[in-house]
């Protein structure tokens, strides 16, 4: 088994993946900012319609990868039992190679024009980017952070370069990024084998005895997965939804804001990725006092950070004039980054040390459903998309309460004051983002920012003390 990781290592861990984000938000920036400036909005909208559908592929592993996670994140790389490792690699190609075909067939059948092709490189994604995750995924549960970082750099740097090539080549349309991404996903599993070699190809384990394992695998895995991907539906399913009821257009630009919002999530996605297995090899003793720390010192950064909505608007304006209307529909998304990163970065993950992935499921499943029934409200009663958007926003506020107050109540721990805090602020910031005039919603959101951190001056304090 492997040695217990303390707080000193956890930041180191956090520090490499924190550098390979910096990479990662690089391109993101390119993609997400440089991209529609050079293209036309309606392959702009196709490009993020394949990259809504290739969202979902993750879900065709059945919870196997999950409980893999589970089952071995106690592990060093040198204790795993590697055939029974490779088995369930091979178990994974064979499933998603035949789900790739399945795709590919239906898409000739049913799908017309642009969306034969968003569907067929949607199909390729099936296997490509289950065989990526896996690999992530084996570097991640083994705390190989270094190897990890190293493969996420390598990928996205070949993702950043083949874009802006298709760029300067004059290459317009959409499915030339679609290949880009899938190709950068190829070129990250290669780049990764040299430091993962024994986890694909090799003695692995009978027939009979792999199905088995993975039987195991997906029994452990399946609630995890199905709380995950139910949490990813919070805003899948909006956008699902958006894209069927208005045109490509609009849902294009409903993108380019959910795009901006998921830049500000880059860096809590780089520390939830190290957390998890840290925590499954940290004394249980210091859980409730990390799970505090890091509470008190993110709260106050994802309420202050919304301050830039404003300036960045005068620059996105300026740059892309097109998507003005993006901007009023990011003012309203912009505050699922304080949600957002609590479930991403404590709650899921305490959640799955302490092994409570039912409550987890069953927290998911009632936001969930919940903000279905408001989604198809807004969209086919009063066809409002701003009432959509603000459910969005209402429904992973309360996916992160609901998470949070079993995750207080298991650690013996819990703040009232903090949920009205963090609901009052998000009221404020969206309200602020409604006003006419921008210059007196920065004032104001600015001025309820400087009461938040005035009334919660001693958790700060104590931070910084620390």
């Amino acid at each position: 088994m492997s040695s217990q990781v303390g707080l000193n290592q956890i930041k180191k861990n956090v520090g490499l993946s924190v550098s390979a984000q910096v990479i990662s938000l690089a391109v993101s920036f390119i993609m997400n900012l440089i991209l529609p400036k050079f293209i036309s909005e309606y392959q702009y909208a196709l490009w993020q319609t394949y990259l809504l559908y290739i969202g979902y592929v993750g879900i065709l592993h059945f919870g196997l990868l999950d409980g893999i996670v589970l089952r071995y994140s106690q592990y060093d790389y040198d204790e795993l039992d590697k055939p029974k490792i490779r088995s369930q690699f091979q178990c994974l190609l064979a499933m998603t190679s035949a789900f790739c075909l399945i795709a590919f067939f239906c898409a000739s059948i049913f799908c017309q024009a642009e969306m034969k092709l968003v569907f067929y490189m949607t199909a390729i994604g099936i296997v490509v980017r289950t065989i990526f995750t896996y690999t992530s995924y084996s570097f991640q549960i083994t705390n190989r952070i270094k190897q990890y970082a190293g493969m996420v750099i390598g990928y996205r740097v070949f993702y950043g370069l083949g874009a802006i090539l298709m760029l300067l080549l004059g290459c317009d349309d959409f499915y030339f990024f679609c290949m880009v991404d899938l190709c950068s996903d190829v070129f990250g599993i290669l780049f990764a084998s040299r430091n993962n070699k024994g986890m694909y190809f090799g003695r692995s384990l009978q027939i009979k005895d792999a199905f088995e394992e993975a039987r195991k695998n997906i029994s452990a895995g399946i609630m995890l997965m199905a709380s995950n991907w139910s949490s990813f539906l919070l805003t899948g399913s909006a956008r699902m939804m958006i894209q069927w009821h208005w045109d490509k257009i609009t849902f294009g630009k409903v993108s380019f804001a959910f795009s901006i919002t998921n830049l500000f999530l880059t860096f809590v996605t780089a520390i939830s990725v190290v957390l998890f297995p840290s925590l499954k090899r940290m004394d249980e003793g210091n859980l409730p006092k990390l799970y505090k720390k890091i509470r008190d010192a993110m709260n106050p950064i994802m309420i202050a950070i919304l301050v830039f909505y404003y300036p960045g608007c005068w620059i996105l304006r300026k740059w892309l004039p097109g998507y003005n209307n993006s901007l009023s529909y990011l003012g309203v998304l912009l505050p699922m980054i304080i949600f957002s990163s609590k479930i991403s970065l404590l709650t899921n993950n305490y959640l799955k040390t302490l092994r409570k992935e039912k409550q987890m499921l069953i927290i998911n499943l009632i936001s969930v459903g919940t903000a279905i029934c408001l989604f198809i409200f807004s969209a086919y009663v009063a066809d409002s998309l701003k009432m959509l958007l603000i459910f969005i926003v209402g429904a992973i506020m309360l996916c992160s309460i609901l998470s949070e107050a079993i995750v207080m109540k298991t650690l013996n721990i819990f703040n009232v004051k903090s949920f009205i805090g963090e609901i009052v602020m998000t009221v404020v910031f969206i309200f602020s983002t409604m006003v006419p005039s921008q210059i007196m919603g920065m004032w104001i959101y600015s001025m309820a920012v400087g009461v938040f951190l005035f009334l919660n001056r001693k958790s700060i304090q104590s931070v910084l003390a620390r």
